[in-house]
């Protein structure tokens, strides 16, 4: 048997049958069992398919499974997301999208963000909603007001469908491509969330209301927005030209946004000004969505 046979459809479907009991099933286990785990008869029947398909599929003389016998596989087994994902692939299919985007930042997210002591940190949707900063991020760019700030549409404005709120002005180093990556972003996001409503929504009023954002949407782009060179224009200590790194949670599919100095830069010193400064300020409410700084 090849590698490839061995980590294909058929033996990984005998190999999680192997590993899920009668009991996790819901079914009795009885005496005299000589199987592991799930008999092929079983599963057919917990799947709803014939054994004689569930056979076949296992020895690799099916073909091409639908998606509609690959989920009642996934339940049959009990599989959890990212296995749910990986059967799909092996079938030749796409994973089901998710229904929303997620908009909920883990704990284990805040904890490692709050470690990073001084670094203005935020986190983001897949939808460029802002769901969680720090007091160094408003610091250095304003603090959030009780409007939900999206960077799509701070970036492509909509005529009387965001108030011109903004106070902080960044430029991005190339802003042409900036724009390009946050549309390829915003693309991939709707191909893993074509049933959120808020996506939707966002896609198609930015589509109708802004040419600049429609004229890139019809090239097609997709991929994801990575860094960026800003200038924050701080109406304290000036323009500051950072480094503003995008990483992704790969879990949650979130954005974690970080501006960073050069170390012994001027910028450094009057970024730590400002971040100190808002470390000895009183903590604030639980920090949500909102939004007052103007991207550009």
């Amino acid at each position: 048997m090849s590698t490839t046979d061995a980590d294909g459809l058929g033996a990984t479907l005998r190999r999680w049958r192997d590993r899920v009991s009668p009991e996790e099933a819901g079914l009795p286990a009885g005496r005299g069992r000589r199987a592991k785990g799930l008999r092929r008869e079983e599963l057919a029947a917990l799947a709803g398919l014939s054994v004689d398909y569930v056979v076949r599929l296992e020895q690799g003389r099916a073909g091409h499974p639908s998606a509609q016998v690959v989920a009642a596989l996934a339940r049959a087994l009990r599989l959890d997301a990212d296995q749910d994902e990986h059967l799909h692939l092996l079938a030749g299919l796409r994973p089901p999208a998710a229904r929303s985007v997620p908009r909920v930042v883990s704990p284990g997210v805040r904890r490692l963000l709050r470690r990073l002591g001084d670094a203005p940190a935020s986190v983001f949707a897949a939808d460029w909603t802002l769901l969680w900063w720090n007091p160094a991020w408003a610091a250095l760019l304003g603090e959030p007001g009780p409007g939900r700030l999206n960077f799509i549409r701070r970036r492509f404005p909509v005529p009387g469908a965001v108030p011109a709120d903004g106070t902080v002005l960044v430029e991005s180093s190339d802003a042409a491509g900036t724009d390009r990556t946050f549309v390829a972003d915003l693309r991939r996001a709707l191909a893993r969330y074509p049933g959120d409503p808020e996506l939707l929504a966002l896609v198609a009023e930015t589509q109708a209301g802004n040419s600049r954002f429609a004229a890139l949407w019809d090239q097609g782009l997709v991929g994801r927005h990575r860094e960026d060179r800003k200038t924050i224009h701080h109406p304290e200590a000036g323009p500051l030209t950072l480094d503003c790194d995008v990483l992704l949670d790969e879990e949650h599919d979130q954005r974690i946004v970080l501006y960073t100095a050069e170390p012994g830069s001027r910028e450094e010193e009057l970024l730590r000004g400002l971040t100190d400064r808002a470390a000895r300020a009183p903590e604030t409410a639980v920090r949500g969505t909102g939004g007052t700084s103007r991207h550009e």
